[in-house]
């Protein structure tokens, strides 16, 4: 489509995650990458994606959106609308937090208020730590997968052993659904449950990591050796798209 629809000069494809890991400055490292529909946990070494250990869970930050406008609705908020919809993302974004703690223990003290644009204030309790919690949970949204600190922990452990520990030293995080504050901390407690109390584990949280595929990207393009990495539209012409294949993945 790009050549013959786009008439683009030359062409290259990369994983996503492991443009996240050069943005962060590494080459090999665990990258969790949570976006709006998917999450991702792609083990990578010395550039290169170990695709039997990816692992995929179906739950993103639209699901925490949606379920936090279920909660709203069960407290008698109203906003099944579209525009409800994007009021309720962009509270998720202000007031959700991760619970380093379980939900119940939270005091009264935890609420936080929401103003909407007509006004209205929506007093936010619970629900603020309820809604991230689907993505370690994903059974709160019907969803049959673990959540994100065992999928880190599956997609380390179908690794070689001599590579476990490195992985675990190197956990990057990427995507806008792992910006909630306290994200981080919750992973690492999760993961160190996990893992036992030997195992060693840094988890690098980039601020930037929203982006972080597209920072990659800017790197790779940037280096003096991308220029032999690329198909030129005269490859294509000649040997065609199986050339896309032998050339990049």
């Amino acid at each position: 489509v790009m050549f013959e629809s786009f008439n683009v000069p030359s062409l290259f494809v990369s994983n996503q995650a492991v443009l996240s890991l050069y943005a962060s400055g590494r080459t090999t490292g665990m990258v969790l990458d949570a976006g709006h529909g998917v999450t991702y946990t792609v083990p990578i070494y010395e550039g290169f994606a170990l695709s039997h250990a990816i692992n995929r869970v179906d739950v993103g930050g639209g699901d925490v959106t949606n379920y936090l406008r279920l909660l709203l609705r069960r407290g008698g908020y109203n906003l099944e609308t579209s525009a409800g919809l994007e009021t309720v993302r962009r509270m998720k974004e202000t007031v959700c937090e991760v619970s380093q703690q379980p939900l119940m223990e939270h005091k009264a003290t935890v609420t936080k208020p929401y103003v909407l644009p007509d006004g209205t204030v929506i007093e936010t309790a619970l629900e603020r730590f309820q809604a991230p919690e689907v993505l370690f949970d994903p059974w709160l949204v019907g969803v049959e997968g673990p959540g994100v600190h065992h999928s880190v922990f599956s997609s380390v452990s179908k690794c070689d052993l001599d590579l476990r520990k490195t992985l675990l030293r190197q956990i990057v995080l990427a995507g806008g659904s792992t910006l909630f504050s306290g994200f981080g901390d919750r992973l690492l407690s999760d993961l160190r449950r996990l893992a036992g109390g030997g195992s060693k584990i840094r988890i690098s949280a980039p601020p930037e990591r929203k982006y972080s595929g597209w920072i990659g990207g800017s790197i790779l393009a940037s280096l003096a050796s991308f220029k032999t990495m690329w198909v030129s539209a005269e490859e294509y012409a000649e040997h065609g798209p199986q050339l896309l294949h032998t050339k990049m993945f």
